[in-house]
């Protein structure tokens, strides 16, 4: 069965993005949180194209936490800044630490996806400067915690997944508030600002499986207003 088409008042580039795309299965999680179901569906061979290229030119790797960790989740980014962690601590930096170059362009498919969700989801005017690549393979996991090295919290975080699914946590304002379980699909992009920015989120390791587009790895690209 074919999805109806959204249709959009929204004017220009964006509009036509936004009556092109699966009209979303709204789900609220909280007050200014929601999930659009299957919303990057359509767009979802040229984004897992664009991180192909992204890869490239700054390969996946495991960061370090402060506390000397290597995290179990490979991560790369693109934009004018990417979210880096070592021993200095967790900030986000216009340069590729590993090589020395500026962090690969933010694709336009990556900014007109991730503007065109948070619009839907009641956030107009969402201008991403950062984008980070979560690679998760099986047994790779997230744990709770807060998106906080960003200038601007009045600026909503979006949240695209690929691939295989996975179950996403999302918590309160404390560490200690018990999270929501939301299972997360190839193509659902949460989004998430106002009341519920400072909530803490996390990604519980996705079970062996093989997806087309991914292989045996989830994608998930994490849009932000960093600088």
């Amino acid at each position: 069965m074919t999805r109806p088409r959204k249709q959009s008042a929204v004017p220009g580039a964006l509009g036509d993005l936004l009556s092109g795309l699966a009209a979303p299965g709204r789900e609220a999680i909280v007050e200014g949180a929601v999930v659009l179901r299957g919303f990057a569906l359509p767009e979802a061979d040229r984004l897992a194209a664009a991180v192909a290229v992204v890869a490239v030119a700054a390969p996946f790797r495991r960061m370090v936490t402060p506390g000397g960790y290597a995290m179990s989740v490979a991560m790369t980014n693109c934009g004018e800044a990417g979210w880096v962690t070592d021993r200095r601590g967790y900030r986000y930096q216009a340069t590729d630490p590993e090589t020395g170059r500026p962090w690969p362009a933010l694709p336009e498919a990556f900014r007109r996806l991730a503007a065109a969700a948070a619009a839907t989801a009641g956030f107009a005017g969402f201008v991403p400067d950062a984008c980070l690549v979560n690679r998760y393979a099986p047994g790779a996991k997230l744990s709770l915690h807060q998106d906080r090295n960003e200038r601007d919290y009045a600026q909503p975080i979006v949240s695209v997944s690929l691939g295989l699914p996975a179950t996403f946590l999302f918590g309160g304002e404390r560490r200690s508030d018990r999270p929501r379980r939301i299972r997360l699909e190839h193509g659902d992009v949460v989004v998430w600002g106002g009341p519920a920015r400072m909530a803490f989120h996390g990604v519980e390791a996705p079970v062996e499986g093989e997806h087309p587009l991914t292989g045996s790895f989830r994608i998930n690209l994490t849009f932000r207003k960093a600088l």
